[in-house]
């Protein structure tokens, strides 16, 4: 699985456009404080991990946390003063107990093989009362309905897990995250394709 990712960062045009890159970034700012101890697990090309930084003018505290050395070469590149981390695809993640106030893992947890184990760690890794911020594809029924389950889940593509609304609260609650708060962005009424969630440690 670590190839396949090496291989489409590789593949993949220096300049990129986030989708709902707007939308992301309202989410992630209305939630970070700047005390917060950051990290911005599945980083990619440090995007995210930047606009922390700059929202943490005074002291910025944010680690990036990426599977792919190319991901982290381009976030580098771009964000020298930044602190990016390799992290393995399948492992705990090599970052003490309790150590951040915010985990944001944005366009992620669709991509993840081993959900219980990741979420674990990023229980973790968390302060108590700590906050995970999600976003990651909405599959309501009505966009399954409309668009069918081939266009949201290519058998040679990289999304391993489809959410709803409905899927992913249960998927928090049962590891343990209180305040579990979520809500459907991007698109028309009932057609909304992008999950926003929020949950307590």
């Amino acid at each position: 699985m670590k190839d396949f990712y090496e291989e489409l960062w590789e593949r993949l045009p220096p300049e990129l456009a986030p989708p709902d890159l707007e939308l992301r970034r309202g989410f992630l700012l209305a939630e970070l404080r700047a005390e917060d101890r950051v990290l911005d697990l599945g980083c990619g090309d440090g995007t995210f991990t930047a606009l922390i930084a700059a929202a943490q003018p005074a002291a910025p505290s944010v680690i990036g946390a990426e599977v792919a050395d190319h991901a982290l070469a381009r976030a580098r590149a771009a964000n020298p003063e930044l602190d990016f981390r390799l992290v393995p695809i399948d492992g705990p993640l090599p970052l003490p107990d309790n150590a951040f106030d915010l985990v944001w893992a944005s366009e992620v947890i669709e991509h993840i093989a081993d959900t219980a184990r990741w979420l674990s760690e990023v229980r973790r890794v968390l302060a108590p009362n700590g906050r995970l911020l999600v976003t990651t594809p909405n599959h309501a029924r009505i966009r399954l309905l409309l668009g069918g389950i081939e266009r949201y889940s290519d058998p040679l593509g990289d999304h391993l897990h489809l959410y709803t609304r409905r899927s992913l609260r249960r998927l928090l609650s049962e590891f343990g995250f209180a305040r579990v708060e979520i809500r459907a962005a991007a698109g028309p009424p009932l057609h909304r394709r992008l999950l926003l969630a929020r949950a307590t440690r």
